[in-house]
This record gives C-alpha cells, structure tokens and sequence, in this order.
C-alpha cells in the first residue's frame, strides 16, 4: 500500500476511534432519538435581571455599600425609570447608580457653598457652567440621568468596559477609580427595582 493512502486510512480509522471511545460510552447507552423533538429553551426570570449583563466584568476592587433612605431609593427608581426611557439597558442604570452613589451617595444636592466643587449639583454633581444643564434641570433625577447617559452613549464600546472607564470618560473626575467601589451595590438596586 502506498504510504500516504496508509497513513490517510489510519489517520481516519484513529478518527473513528477516537470518536468511538470520546463519544462511545455516552452514545451507547443514549436513548433512541424522539420524534419530533423539539429543543427545550432556556428562559431567563422575568423579575430579575440578568447579573451576567449587570456586572459582566465582576466587580472591581473593595465595594463599599450605604443604607438608603427613602428619598435616595427613590432617586434609584428614577434613575432606573430615565435608563428605561432613553432605551438603555440594565447595565447603564448599574453604571449610573455607581456614578450617583459616588458623586452625591444618592441625595440630590444643591448648591454646597465653600464646600461645593465649583457649581456642581445633584445626582451626577454636573456643573451648569460645563453645560449640563441649568441648576434647575440638573437637580431634576430625570434629566440629570438622561444628560449622563447622553454623555454615556458618545462613549465608544461603553457597555464593554469597565464600570469606572465608562463612568470617567463621561464624568472626568479627578478620582477615576473611584467608581468601581459601587459596582456591587448598584447591581443590587438594579436588580431590585428594575422590575419594580
């Protein structure tokens, strides 16, 4: 026999082989096929979001946490109410409850005095004078989200990145890491309220 025949028969007979002992035991004692058999979906729980989509990169870095009170859990559900109007996803709410728990811890601030940055205000501590808006529409939760997440969307491939890459590039704080260290409980109120 000619070698490269040879070679060719026994390279598919260990194919065949290897197919039959990798495959054999379980195909062996595999019940006959059913007609008509149809593929069983697997349904994802309508009250909860997906946590693979809320944290998809895992959290980063040591989480801290805060009890909310009543007007701060409020401003989680008008945060997560605006991310449902502009037609985003659970993971812009999770990255712009973050953003908010570390810029105001969830309270609708207004103007600080001494101890202000500048002329920022509410949730997002945007500044009217960097064009976010008037004092009176960046302490409206529903614009001061829509505004971050307007910023948020100009960001290209935002919903692959790291939670505090996405939240800098919009916010441009002078503590960039900062962010990530809400990741974990913003994902629970997202999971939380989103269906709420």
């Amino acid at each position: 026999m000619n070698t490269i025949i040879r070679k060719s028969v026994l390279g598919v007979a260990g194919l065949a082989f290897a197919g039959g002992v990798f495959g054999g035991p379980l195909a062996a004692h595999a019940d006959a096929p059913v007609k008509d058999a149809k593929p069983v979906a697997v349904v994802q729980s309508a009250d909860k979001p997906d946590r693979g989509k809320l944290v998809p990169h895992g959290v980063q870095g040591a989480q801290s946490k805060i009890d909310l009170n009543a007007e701060q859990t409020a401003n989680v559900k008008a945060i997560i109410a605006a991310t449902k109007k502009a037609g985003l996803p659970e993971r812009a709410a999770v990255i712009s409850i973050a953003t908010a728990l570390q810029e105001s811890k969830l309270e609708n601030l207004g103007h600080l005095g001494d101890k202000n940055d500048h002329d920022s205000l509410g949730l997002f501590q945007q500044r009217p004078s960097s064009g976010w808006g008037t004092p009176e529409q960046i302490t409206d939760p529903e614009y001061a989200t829509l505004a971050f997440e307007k910023g948020l969307k100009q960001v290209d491939g935002w919903q692959d990145m790291p939670l505090t890459e996405a939240a800098q590039t919009v916010q441009v704080s002078a503590y960039p890491d900062a962010y990530a260290q809400w990741e974990q409980q913003a994902a629970d109120l997202v999971a939380q309220h989103w269906n709420s």
